[in-house]
């Protein structure tokens, strides 16, 4: 495993910067138990074993983003999830920031995706920990910049003509904006608003897959915590904590935008 420039800086965040990692989350998590304090980025040409929500693997091949922030007591620990929320936004504001014209086409899916023309092409995954008293949390996020996996039960898409490094420098500054807005959970109404403002099918009927079953209803809000708020036919409100929003079955995949 190569090191790559490890004094590097973007926005004033040190970034640790690799050739290949299994993991920049575990890459992360582990100098955090070297007692490295955040923040700071992790970042990688290639993973080999990148993972997203609930156990998946995130393909990671050469030319796409594969980067980590490593945060040390940003907020108590029950606020840790809204940190989805607060990274979706940076990584939006970043990628209209490198490409501008394609700001009509991005959109935010609930809880931690990001859409290009219904597409997926960037993910979230959030992990923490607490241990003698310092809660860390590692906010992880993978871009497809270069391509995006085929075969998939998604349709998924990539930012074609974005350089990872150009996108990294854009997001290390978006993202210290979002968590000063986000203030430790004290402004997650102003997160929220921006985030309900960005995003997909709002309005709409969703599917959302649950552990144990699916549920459909209209998108309506999100509550004060995060949860997806779904108008049932029946005109009862449900709250989901956890799941997966189903894109539409007609959407296909597209190829570079």
């Amino acid at each position: 495993m190569k090191e790559l420039n490890p004094t590097a800086i973007a926005a004033g965040v040190r970034i640790f910067a690799h050739e290949v990692l299994g993991s920049t989350n575990a890459e992360a998590l582990r100098l955090a138990g070297e007692n490295e304090r955040g923040p700071l980025w992790v970042i990688t040409a290639r993973q080999t074993a990148g993972r997203g929500r609930r156990g998946r693997t995130w393909i990671s091949p050469p030319g796409n983003l594969y980067a980590s922030l490593l945060l040390t007591d940003p907020a108590p620990s029950a606020v840790w999830p809204q940190l989805s929320f607060v990274a979706a936004l940076a990584v939006h504001d970043a990628a209209i920031t490198v490409a501008p014209h394609l700001k009509p086409q991005i959109a935010l899916k609930w809880p931690n995706d990001l859409l290009l023309a219904g597409a997926k092409f960037a993910g979230i995954l959030i992990e923490g920990s607490r241990s003698s008293g310092v809660g860390t949390v590692v906010i992880g996020i993978g871009v497809n910049c270069a391509s995006h996996p085929g075969d998939m039960e998604y349709p998924a898409a990539h930012l074609a003509g974005v350089a990872p490094d150009r996108l990294l420098d854009a997001l290390s500054a978006t993202m210290l904006d979002r968590l000063a807005q986000w203030r430790s959970g004290e402004g997650f109404s102003a997160i929220r608003a921006d985030w309900l403002a960005r995003a997909a099918r709002l309005g709409e009927e969703l599917r959302v897959r649950l552990a144990d079953r699916e549920i459909i209803g209209r998108f309506e809000t999100l509550d004060q915590a995060g949860g997806l708020v779904l108008r049932r036919a029946d005109g009862s409100a449900s709250t989901i904590a956890a799941g997966d929003v189903l894109l539409p079955a007609a959407a296909s995949a597209v190829g570079a935008v």
